[in-house]
């Protein structure tokens, strides 16, 4: 019988034959297929879930406040918990991680049906679900994202990651427009008592089974994992060897601070109604524009693929998107803003890309998960408190010139970062072989006390 998907592209390694890096390499993996295929329908159903929540909590409350307390339900437990989840992640099987973690979403998802269909006329137990459902997403992530590079051999990892940030654009992009068409169904007849919001979460949980068989249906390569104590100084060894790989820790501050200062995103409503002057439906516009711009540029990714002076690329990259960042600041057309915000959402993709690769390749399998989850942490913190701090300098000084210091900022912090990492500019290609050893060299070069 022939061989398939993972077992075959072992194989041609194995025996000396590199099989062709193709637009599609990482697809000749039957579990990076498998899981791609999970992970999409799970995007789209969490983010069909956020509309619906949003909606529901509104209906409940009436408050803005009551808003924002959702997002911050789903956010407590990455800060609380990372650092433990970066340790699960590299003692036990990671799939395993990933199915008890969807499992415990499901039981959530259902938890809001019965809320739905049994209204208590409290939020509280609703952010209850949510912090629950958040608590499972951060013990997840960090064996999701080091599970990744088990699942394609080495030479179609960077395809990997470039396929599977094309995934994540295409279902938070349609995610979003499902649950606001679930949530406006006409119903009748036996379900005239339930409401769209319990359809949306109905459809969450097909979602999230049809992830767990398929995920269940893979079959990854085992990887060596820490076998020492659960404790804080084994959890803290991810924080430590970032510190003081600067490959590593180049790479996760750039992202932090540019991404902390240049998020225009959460103003995209003032945007919209106040200088582009073009009422509600621009901002739908508006806000689909960097999602567009990132899945373009992943798909000319996959074609033409970045093989030298990566690191050098990812600064410019992050460069271009302050440079952007203060071109849709300035701009009062919305020709040019859209424009912008393609090449925000394009410039930052590459970035991203790249920077994954560096995380993953770098890193040694048996603490992918702890530097992982270090990742993450930074990560959410850029994503949740650059809105806040958007926000906040808007209200200092006004939206334009928020939008256009924080680019400028984006843009000091690129000159910076490589002025302060000089590894990132010596970064050339993206393989597992480059990286460790450039990292082995930077961490031996380190002065000892």
């Amino acid at each position: 019988m022939a061989e398939s998907g993972n077992e075959a592209v072992e194989t041609a390694t194995e025996s000396g034959v590199e099989l062709a890096a193709g637009a599609g390499s990482a697809f000749l993996s039957r579990d990076f297929r498998l899981y791609q295929t999970a992970r999409l329908l799970s995007v789209l159903g969490s983010e069909a879930q956020a509309v619906a929540v949003a909606w529901q909590v509104y209906q409940i409350t009436h408050s803005a406040f009551a808003l924002g307390l959702t997002g911050l339900a789903l956010f407590a437990p990455v800060i609380l918990f990372m650092l433990a989840a970066g340790h699960v992640a590299d003692r036990y099987d990671r799939r395993w991680v990933i199915l008890i973690c969807y499992t415990a979403q499901a039981v959530c998802a259902l938890a809001l049906i019965g809320l739905t269909l049994h209204p208590i006329g409290r939020v509280w137990a609703i952010y209850a679900v949510l912090f629950g459902s958040g608590t499972a997403s951060a013990f997840s992530r960090p064996a999701a994202s080091a599970l990744l590079p088990s699942l394609v051999p080495k030479h179609h990892f960077v395809n990997a990651v470039t396929w599977a940030a094309i995934v994540f654009q295409a279902a938070n992009i349609a995610g979003p427009a499902v649950g606001g068409l679930l949530i406006t169904l006409p119903l009748g007849g036996a379900l005239a008592r339930w409401n769209g919001a319990a359809v949306v979460y109905i459809f969450n949980l097909m979602t999230l089974a049809a992830f767990l068989v398929l995920v269940g249906a893979m079959r990854t390569r085992s990887v060596r994992v820490a076998k020492n104590e659960f404790n804080l100084e084994t959890m803290l060894v991810g924080f430590r060897y970032v510190l003081q790989a600067r490959l590593l820790l180049g790479s996760i501050s750039l992202d932090l601070f540019a991404v902390l200062l240049g998020g225009a995103t959460a103003l995209l409503p003032i945007y919209a109604t106040e200088i582009l002057h073009a009422g509600p439906q621009a901002f739908g516009v508006l806000r689909a524009m960097p999602a567009v711009g990132a899945v373009g540029v992943s798909l000319a990714m996959t074609v033409w693929p970045i093989k030298r002076r990566a690191g050098k690329k990812m600064l410019v990259c992050v460069g271009l998107f302050g440079a952007s960042t203060v071109v849709f600041g300035l701009s009062h057309v919305m020709w040019l803003s859209l424009l912008a915000l393609v090449a925000v959402g394009a410039s930052d993709t590459v970035s991203v890309v790249i920077r994954a690769s560096i995380l993953q390749l770098a890193t040694p399998p048996e603490m992918r998960g702890r530097v992982s989850a270090v990742n993450g942490l930074f990560i959410g913190a850029s994503n949740e408190f650059g809105g806040f701090e958007s926000g906040l300098t808007a209200h200092w000084w006004g939206a334009v010139r928020a939008v256009v210091v924080g680019g400028v900022g984006s843009m000091i912090v690129t000159g910076l970062a490589s002025t302060l990492f000089p590894v990132l500019r010596k970064t050339d290609a993206l393989t597992a072989d480059a990286l460790i050893e450039l990292n082995r060299r930077e961490i031996s070069a380190e002065p000892t006390d």
